[in-house]
């Protein structure tokens, strides 16, 4: 029996809690802020519907052998409430924000224990407590020990769990698709906007800025990564809306700064300009909703 805890009961949190919930071997609690009853996720192979034991105030947690921070990448003050209650000795702490700088956001933690994981599930949040994952997705986890016993929280579920020995590189690919995403964000248009050419260009501007300070970071990323990030939005249906997207539309705080500021704060580092990525950066955190 493993005991876990996710923080963070978004779209992607609600969707990953469901599957573990559904696993006989877990004993999972979720820790959120607004309470619920009942957690009924849509997926493709059919509906997980639970009542999940839910917490809302930190006082009430304690250890546990996994935590799983599944918040917003701009919310690692909130998600280390929890993890300060949460975390024992033994305790493994997991990841799942957008990104590269998974480990950098909490400090406090000790690295080895440390599991970064890259999150591709499309998922969304209908109320609390109600989401639809439109697939089964995947979670891409280093190539050791750790990363291997969290694959195993997941051996019950269709969600693929890949292990790499290169997890910076996998990072900043998946960096380079987020990155592109401030096009449909700030034009308040979904996918289909790829085949617009001028949007097209722009995505691969923002896409080039990322392979460079990438590469200077230590990342293996191929020449034509920005050609295949935009050919995949092309390839998908046309009225997709990514998660800055739909942020923005709702008025909510965007991840602006870990899916673009980043590329620019990184790259100063080493003396690379990135300002396609620091304006789409200050616009979506000041802009405000469309």
């Amino acid at each position: 029996m493993s005991t876990i805890a996710v923080v963070g009961t978004g779209a992607v949190g609600s969707s990953i809690a469901a599957w573990l919930i559904a696993a006989p071997g877990h004993d999972v609690t979720l820790c959120a802020r607004t309470p619920f009853d009942r957690l009924r996720v849509e997926t493709p192979e059919g509906v997980l519907d639970s009542t999940p034991r839910l917490l809302t105030d930190p006082a009430s947690a304690g250890p546990v052998d996994w935590v799983l921070v599944v918040t917003k990448a701009y919310d690692a003050p909130g998600a280390q409430a929890w993890l300060d209650r949460l975390v024992g000795p033994a305790t493994h702490v997991a990841i799942l924000q957008n990104g590269v700088e998974h480990r950098t956001r909490f400090p406090g933690l000790d690295p080895a224990r440390i599991v970064p994981v890259i999150v591709d599930i499309p998922a969304e949040r209908r109320a609390p407590g109600d989401v639809v994952q439109r697939r089964s997705g995947s979670l891409t986890v280093p190539a050791d020990a750790a990363g291997r016993a969290f694959a195993a929280l997941f051996a019950h579920s269709p969600i693929a769990t890949i292990l790499t020995d290169d997890w910076l590189s996998a990072a900043w690919r998946k960096l380079a698709v987020n990155c592109a995403g401030a096009v449909n964000a700030l034009t308040l248009q979904p996918a289909g906007i790829a085949h617009d050419e001028e949007a097209a260009d722009l995505m691969r501007a923002l896409i080039r800025e990322c392979i460079a300070v990438g590469r200077a970071e230590g990342a293996s990323l191929p020449d034509d990564l920005a050609e295949q990030v935009v050919d995949g939005y092309r390839a998908g249906p046309a009225d997709s809306i990514n998660s800055i997207h739909a942020d923005r539309l709702a008025g909510r705080p965007t991840e602006a700064d870990a899916r673009n500021g980043v590329i620019a704060r990184l790259g100063a580092r080493h003396g690379i300009n990135a300002p396609l990525n620091r304006m789409a950066d200050v616009l979506l955190r000041k802009g405000g909703r469309g």
